[in-house]
């Protein structure tokens, strides 16, 4: 089983299950919107030591949980996973996608980078 060196942030226990299916590493849960400020202290522990991968679900509230993270830790990496793999019967969630989906998500892992460049002028 292939190991990850980096911590994998998620949002629930079955988010956990399903990656550590996948792989071996090491895991923060957020809790979802639960995301408190003991939660952020560990991830900006880890993000220090092991670095950081999100690997929140491909919905609103995985969105704004990616959002929050990477707005107090800027370079942490992000894996993505489509709403195809993590679908099943309606519900969209890490949990539902198959260890390769998984695998091949955290495979094409990137860092977001904001850029600050003005695109129109008034001339």
């Amino acid at each position: 089983m292939e190991r990850v060196k980096e911590t994998i942030v998620v949002e629930g226990k079955d988010d956990e299950a399903a990656v550590k299916k996948a792989l071996q590493c090491e895991i923060i849960i957020t809790r979802g919107f639960g995301l408190n400020e003991s939660i952020f202290k560990r991830i900006e522990h880890a993000a220090k030591t092991t670095g950081i991968i999100v690997f929140t679900d491909p919905d609103f509230a995985g969105e704004r949980i990616r959002e929050r993270i990477a707005k107090r830790i800027p370079n942490c990496k992000h894996a993505f996973l489509s709403r195809e793999d993590a679908e099943y019967k309606g519900n969209i969630g890490i949990e539902n996608a198959t260890p390769e989906s998984i695998i091949e998500a955290l495979s094409k892992v990137r860092t977001l980078k904001t850029v600050d460049e003005l695109i129109f002028t008034k001339q």
